[in-house]
C-alpha cells in the first residue's frame, strides 16, 4: 500500500484549517505548523480548492478556509482530491483488470483491498480527526 505525499500533506492541511475555523489561515502558516514544504502544499490546496474541500480569500485579510464543515470531509474526499483513485496498479484503475490463466482470481483481491480501503477512509472526517487529538492532549493532561 502507498499513501502519496499529496494525500498526507492535504489531511495535515485540512486539520489545521480545521483547528482553527473562524479564521483564515495562509499557506505560510499551514505549511510551517505541520512541517510540509511550502511550494508543495501550495499546489496541494490548489487541488483541494477545485474540489471544494477549501475555500480562499485573497488580500491582507485573506488565507484559506474549509470549503464545508469538518464533519461533511473524510479521508476519501481527500484522497480523491489530490490522487483521484483511492488504489492504483502501475497507476492504472482496478475495474477493468483481469488475468488469464492461475492469476485469474488476483485482481479479485486487489479489488476488495481497494473496497476495504475505501470504506476505512469514508469512515473517517477530519472532525472525527479533530475529536481524537483533543481527546488524546485531555488525557495526557490527565496522567501527568
Amino acid at each position: 500500500m502507498y499513501i502519496s505525499a499529496k494525500a498526507d500533506y492535504a489531511a495535515r492541511a485540512l486539520l489545521e484549517l480545521a483547528r482553527q475555523p473562524d479564521r483564515p489561515l495562509t499557506c505560510e502558516a499551514v505549511a510551517s505548523s505541520q512541517d510540509i514544504p511550502f511550494r508543495f502544499l501550495k499546489s496541494v490546496v490548489g487541488e483541494l480548492r477545485r474540489a471544494g474541500l477549501v475555500r480562499s480569500q485573497r488580500g491582507c485579510e485573506g488565507g484559506y478556509w474549509l470549503g464545508r464543515p469538518a464533519a461533511e470531509i473524510t479521508l476519501l474526499d481527500v484522497a480523491r482530491a489530490v490522487d483521484g483513485e483511492v488504489i492504483t496498479l502501475r497507476g492504472e484503475p482496478l475495474a477493468g483488470l483481469d488475468y488469464p490463466g492461475p492469476a485469474t482470481g488476483l485482481p479479485g483481491v486487489w479489488r476488495r483491498i481497494e473496497e476495504e480501503a475505501t470504506a476505512v477512509l469514508a469512515g473517517v472526517t477530519i472532525a472525527g480527526l479533530l475529536l481524537s487529538e483533543t481527546a488524546g492532549r485531555a488525557h495526557t493532561k490527565g496522567a501527568a
